[in-house]
């Protein structure tokens, strides 16, 4: 199977994500559920989305997995299933996918936005705490690069305040918190399974899952139009069903999860061995959490010039993120930044880059980018080490 794909010059390019290779890797399970679905006849909702849900139960370890149409749907209907909206505060971070953000402003509510942890770049709770007002009623954790937030100080501060704990799973798909997935330990766990996560689909798709019925129950019947069984709507609802097709693509490469998760952990520590003694700050793994490494993020103070390098070397490597939440102008005005600033978030943006990875990519091709790196610094920065961190 072909891991690279040629470019405009003749010289092969590793992608930094390859979904076109999941779907080789899968293809006659995909095929196979897709004509399922074709020859079925329901299009949807149905069979198909209900098999799924009940094998993400099954996987996840709780008792109800709701499908919707996208990660960002799925955070916005569990805030909204915990009737969370107008005049309220919601406190998450600013170093993440803007979709975080901007499911909290679809239900009415008003994100604060915190600082994150400079070890792991997820949400310091510390930083949580300070911003905690009469009007803050959830905390969404994002589960970064696919590695766990601080939730044991995250439980106990949502349990100090009677606050929701959501967990923002949509880069931690099968990551690992003192041996329970992540996703479980809040009030509900939204996920995304949009086509380079670590379960994609081919399209966009969702799901929230929780241990609590009413919650559940109410993001049923939100996923379309506030209906209950009757077609009676008591509330205002969303269009945002789980398609089907979707649900049979995910269905079919669920059951690889695990593997696929392994394959990408064995290339991040072989990144961590060939990087080690370079001026880059490797991804820390918290303790008794299993990082799935959605993302293989290093720090470096020369980043952009790295990042043009590779490209010149047939190697794609991203940004994630290049611009924070809080420097996004349609969003600015209807934010409120922590009191203490969000100087780790800022100083990261300019230092962070993502590496290729995923479970198609070989342990040449991490060679061959672990090589090319190596020649950056020794041509473009030797002697100069003192520029990292």
């Amino acid at each position: 199977m072909d891991t690279i794909r040629p470019n405009g010059s003749g010289v092969t390019l590793i992608p930094c994500a390859n979904p076109f290779a999941q779907f080789q890797t899968h293809e006659r399970a995909i095929r196979s559920g897709i004509d399922r679905v074709l020859q079925s006849g329901h299009y949807i909702l149905g069979a198909e989305i209900a098999e799924f849900e009940a094998a993400m139960r099954a996987y996840m370890d709780v008792p109800y997995a709701v499908g919707v149409a996208s990660g960002t749907d799925a955070l916005a209907i569990a805030l909204r299933a915990f009737g969370i909206g107008a005049g309220d505060e919601v406190i998450t971070v600013s170093h993440t996918a803007v979709a975080t953000v901007a499911a909290i402003l679809m239900t009415g509510a008003t994100p604060v936005l915190v600082d994150v942890d400079p070890n792991f770049y997820t949400i310091d709770p510390g930083r949580v705490r300070t911003e905690i007002t009469p009007n803050t009623k959830a905390v969404i954790a994002v589960h970064l690069y696919g590695q766990a937030a601080d939730l044991d100080a995250l439980m106990k501060i949502a349990s100090d305040y009677k606050l929701k704990l959501i967990e923002d799973c949509a880069q931690a798909t099968g990551a690992r918190h003192k041996g329970r997935c992540v996703g479980t330990f809040g009030d509900a766990g939204a996920f995304s399974f949009y086509p380079t996560k670590n379960l994609g689909g081919i399209g966009d798709g969702g799901m929230i899952v929780s241990h609590d019925s009413r919650m559940a129950e109410t993001a049923y019947r939100l996923r379309q139009y506030g209906w209950d069984d009757k077609r009676e709507t008591f509330y205002p609802g969303f269009n945002s069903r789980l398609d089907p097709l979707q649900a049979a693509i995910l269905s079919a490469k669920l059951p690889a999860l695990d593997v696929d998760n392994k394959k990408r952990i064995h290339l991040a520590s072989r990144y961590t061995t060939g990087l080690a003694d370079l001026p880059l700050i490797a991804p820390a793994v918290r303790p008794d959490s299993q990082h799935v490494f959605h993302l293989y993020v290093v720090q470096c103070a020369d980043r952009d010039n790295l990042r043009n390098y590779l490209a010149g070397e047939g190697i794609e490597a991203g940004i994630h993120y290049p611009k924070p939440a809080h420097k996004h102008g349609g969003y600015t005005e209807r934010m409120r930044l922590a009191a203490a600033g969000l100087a780790t978030t800022d100083r990261l943006v300019s230092r962070i880059l993502s590496l290729p990875l995923y479970p198609e990519l070989t342990g040449a091709d991490v060679d061959r980018i672990v090589d090319a790196i190596r020649r950056f610094y020794q041509a473009h920065l030797a002697g100069d080490r003192d520029k990292v961190a």
